[in-house]
């Protein structure tokens, strides 16, 4: 067991982050206990991690209790990465003073930062999984293959089990798993070995910058444009790439938020985003986190 601290640059709030809720989540997130607990295969296939977080209060450093066979340093970088504490949020906020509908979302939903999957791998893993089955029955099949291959950690009294590793994968000799059909588990195992390879690492990904990054794993079997955006945006940490394929919720949003008369075309939204460099994917998770959560009061 290993403890050490990840001090915020900027607003930062554990709370809002578990709350977040996104992908593979089965329903909403349980209720935050001050806890935050995550069991995850370590970059570059080192192990795994299982990590308890807790923050005394909202911009305090994040205490980080750290189980299993993976370096520290490493698993302090990956849980950084995952809570995008590897960037200064106080950058972020000047964002805001230049555009006042960001600010105002800024001050709303204040020390809120993207989650994101633990590494581009697992996003590209999700995607496969979840393709025209997304929802629970999507996280009932990613738990199953967690169960059968991943490994458990027990953590403040709750058990959490991490997806298997891509040499894990790899050397499966059965994936069959209730809508987990033929061509999905091909699909995985060619994710798995592109992982094995190291092209789905974050460190890969972002030397490519996102455009290169969106086309290259695009040559993965099934990943088309939308779930290149999820990977790329979603996995690998880039805090300042653009849609490249239009979302309709995030659109929608946006006109909400601007009082727009329509949502706007993909080429007007990255017009309006100019503003938001260098964050502009930051300023997207938050308009489609606070367009959602107005959507749901």
């Amino acid at each position: 067991m290993e403890c050490f601290e990840l001090v915020p640059r900027g607003p930062f709030s554990l709370r809002a982050a578990a709350g977040f809720g996104f992908g593979p989540n089965e329903g909403r997130p349980p209720e935050f206990d001050g806890v935050l607990r995550y069991a995850f295969a370590v970059d570059g296939g080192c192990g795994y991690a299982g990590v308890e977080l807790r923050q005394q209060g909202d911009d305090q450093p994040v205490l980080v209790t750290a189980h299993g066979d993976g370096d520290p340093q490493t698993v302090g970088g990956q849980v950084a990465r995952v809570l995008s504490l590897d960037h200064d949020g106080d950058a972020f906020l000047e964002v805001g003073q230049r555009d006042a509908v960001i600010g105002g979302l800024q001050e709303a939903h204040r020390g809120v930062r993207p989650v994101l999957f633990f590494s581009p791998y697992e996003a590209a893993a999700w995607s496969v999984i979840s393709a025209r089955q997304r929802g629970i029955p999507a996280a009932t099949v990613r738990r199953a293959l967690c169960e059968r291959l991943g490994r458990s950690f027990e953590l403040e009294g709750h058990r959490e089990v991490a997806f298997p590793g891509p040499e894990e994968l790899l050397n499966a000799t059965d994936l069959d798993i209730p809508g987990l059909n033929g061509e999905k588990q091909r699909r995985l195992r060619e994710v798995a070995q592109a992982g094995a390879e190291g092209l789905l690492d974050a460190s890969h990904l972002q030397s490519l910058g996102p455009d290169g990054a969106y086309l290259a794993v695009q040559r993965l079997r099934g990943i088309g444009p939308f779930y290149a955006t999820l990977i790329v945006l979603r996995g690998s940490g880039f805090a300042d790439a653009l849609l490249p394929v239009a979302e309709s919720k995030v659109l929608a949003h946006v006109a909400h938020f601007y009082g727009l008369a329509e949502p706007p075309t993909l080429e007007r939204f990255a017009a309006m985003a100019e503003l938001w460099r260098p964050f502009r994917t930051w300023t997207t998770v938050l308009l489609r986190l606070a367009g959602d959560r107005a959507k749901d009061r």
